[in-house]
C-alpha cells in the first residue's frame, strides 16, 4: 500500500495520466494471482518443516519459492538428513535458514553494484536505435523466460501441460483482445490460471 501511494504521488508530480495508473495497478493485481498461489503452496509445506517466521520472511521478502524449497533441501543434506525427515534436528533446520540467507546474497550484490550501470549498457549495445532497442530487450526477455520454462518443458507431465497451456491460452487471448480491447490488462493472469488448471486436470 505504501509503494502504490507513493507510485500514484509520483505519478501526480510527473503529470501522468491517473487512467494509465490504474490500469496499471489493474494489471498487476491481477497478474499476480498465478504466482501468488504457487508460492502460497510451496509456502504451505515448507512452514511445516523450516516454521512459520522464516517461511513468511523469504518467500515474502524473496518470492522465489522454488529456489528456497531447494536451499533449504541442500542445507539439510549438508547436515546429511533429508528435508523433513524424522531426523530433521534443531542443526539441520538451523543448516536450512542459512543456506537459504546466504543463497540470496548472490542477487542483492549483484542488484547493488550494477542495476544502476544497466540501462548505460542496453543503449551502447542498442547504439541509440528505438527499434533495435526494443528489440534487444524483446529478445532478451524471450531469452530469459525460455531458459525458466525449459526445464518445465523437459520434466515433461503436468509441468509441460502448464507451459503449453498458458502459452497456447495466450496467444488465443491476444486474438480476443483484439475485439474485447478491456481484456487487453489479464490476459497474462488468466493464460497462467488456465496453464495451472490444464495442468491439475490432465496431468495427474
Amino acid at each position: 500500500m505504501l509503494y502504490t501511494r507513493l507510485a500514484y504521488q509520483a505519478a501526480d508530480r510527473i503529470g501522468y495520466p491517473l487512467e494509465k495508473c490504474n490500469m496499471a495497478f489493474r494489471t498487476g493485481l491481477i497478474t499476480a494471482i498465478g504466482p501468488s498461489v504457487a508460492v502460497f503452496i510451496v509456502m504451505v509445506g515448507m512452514m511445516s518443516v523450516v516454521g512459520g517466521p522464516v517461511t513468511w520472511l523469504r518467500l515474502a521478502v524473496i518470492g522465489a519459492a522454488p529456489t528456497e524449497l531447494t536451499a533449504a533441501t541442500i542445507g539439510a543434506e549438508a547436515r546429511g538428513v533429508a528435508f523433513g525427515s524424522p531426523d530433521y534436528d534443531l542443526l539441520a533446520l538451523a543448516t536450512s535458514w542459512w543456506t537459504m540467507a546466504i543463497n540470496g546474497f548472490g542477487w542483492l550484490i549483484i542488484v547493488a553494484l550494477f542495476t544502476h550501470k544497466l540501462e548505460g549498457l542496453r543503449e551502447r549495445l542498442g547504439g541509440g536505435d528505438p527499434k533495435w532497442l526494443a528489440a534487444l530487450s524483446a529478445a532478451a526477455t524471450l531469452g530469459v523466460f525460455g531458459y525458466l520454462d525449459s526445464g518445465h518443458v523437459l520434466a515433461g507431465g503436468g509441468r509441460l501441460i502448464a507451459v503449453l497451456g498458458g502459452a497456447i491460452s495466450m496467444v488465443i487471448l491476444l486474438q480476443v483482445v483484439q475485439k474485447v480491447k478491456w481484456l487487453r490488462e489479464y490476459t497474462l493472469g488468466i493464460a497462467m490460471l488456465i496453464g495451472m488448471l490444464l495442468a491439475i486436470l490432465l496431468g495427474s
